[in-house]
């Protein structure tokens, strides 16, 4: 029997068939129209999908993305709360499903699974792509506006990544109050800017005022110690580039770098990290130099040094967004 094909790889290949029929200039123009569109400060109030080539340019371009920063966001998630696995999951503008790839690659095996999205094109494109993905081959794929209107039934995980930046401030506290009321479990992610943060800031009061303990990437549930305006918390996970990204960004590098924030909230038990790496790690001769955010609410810099034995070692290796310390 045949191993089975990890998801990110299935993804990939579903990802590059999508662009067999379509010219590259085609998708390419897609992709810089959509891209103005999504980063524009004005929230939409019609899909910015129009219709499949519109969505196949896009998917193609970023679900790889959104993907890598959501099970980047769960792999923490799950790292806080071993003994427990989704019953369920219900993905709340979900577009194309990149966050229902990132579930199933994080805990293997199949659950009942909504994706809700108002753009029926990306739907109808993400169902197609899910017939890769044994998992998904259950999956609903429901037409739904993300907004005041929106209802949900129970479920054990709830994800929102990439859609609260489409929302009014008043649409996005009514979606919160929504999932919290719906969901055991809710991973927000949102691009890594100083605005995505603030977004997950204010997600992360919204949940915990609802009752939800953070299990990621905090180590701690009181309030963010990073003073307003003055920095902003955010992490990095590597994608691998297709021929599109190069075309459209002028690039030649094989990956890039997506720049997210999340936050992981839950009501059922969890050990959040005792701390956790903020910044990219600075290798020095001899020492190692690592930014944290700690349980005592306080942002610190520790220096490692060989003299520290395996936890030197450990530190080399240390990458921006792990717990610290590590199971030695």
């Amino acid at each position: 029997m045949n191993d089975p094909v990890p998801p990110a790889d299935a993804l990939r290949s579903s990802l590059a068939a999508l662009l067999t029929n379509l010219p590259p200039r085609q998708a390419a123009q897609a992709v810089d129209r959509l891209i103005a569109n999504y980063r524009g400060a004005t929230p939409t109030h019609a899909p910015i999908l129009r219709d499949r080539a519109d969505v196949a340019a896009y998917a193609a371009y970023r679900m790889p993305a959104t993907f890598q920063a959501t099970a980047s966001a769960l792999e923490a998630l799950a790292e806080a709360t071993p003994d427990w696995v989704p019953a369920g999951h219900t993905d709340i503008g979900g577009g194309t499903g990149a966050a229902t790839w990132a579930v199933t690659a994080t805990w293997p095996g199949t659950r009942p699974v909504t994706v809700l999205d108002w753009a029926e094109p990306a739907l109808a494109l993400g169902k197609e792509i899910a017939a890769a993905n044994p998992a998904l081959h259950d999956a609903h794929w429901q037409r739904s506006r993300i907004g005041p209107a929106l209802t949900l039934a129970p479920t054990d995980l709830a994800t929102i990544s990439y859609v609260l930046n489409e929302l009014t401030a008043p649409d996005r506290t009514a979606l919160l109050t929504t999932v919290a009321a719906a969901a055991q479990t809710v991973v927000i992610v949102e691009p890594g800017t100083p605005d995505g943060y603030t977004r997950v800031i204010e997600a992360r009061d919204h949940l915990i005022a609802a009752g939800f303990r953070i299990a990621a990437p905090c180590p701690h549930s009181a309030a963010c110690p990073i003073a307003p305006g003055t920095d902003w918390c955010h992490f990095s996970a590597r994608v691998s580039r297709s021929s599109l990204h190069r075309q459209v960004k002028g690039g030649s590098l094989a990956y890039e770098d997506e720049k997210f924030s999340y936050v992981a909230a839950t009501r059922r038990p969890a050990t959040p990290a005792a701390a956790r790496v903020v910044r990219r790690p600075q290798i020095r001769k001899g020492q190692v130099l690592l930014d944290l955010c700690e349980t005592d609410e306080q942002l610190r810099r520790t220096t490692v040094t060989k003299r520290h034995g395996d936890l030197y070692k450990a530190a080399r290796d240390a990458d921006w967004g792990d717990p610290w310390p590590p199971l030695l």
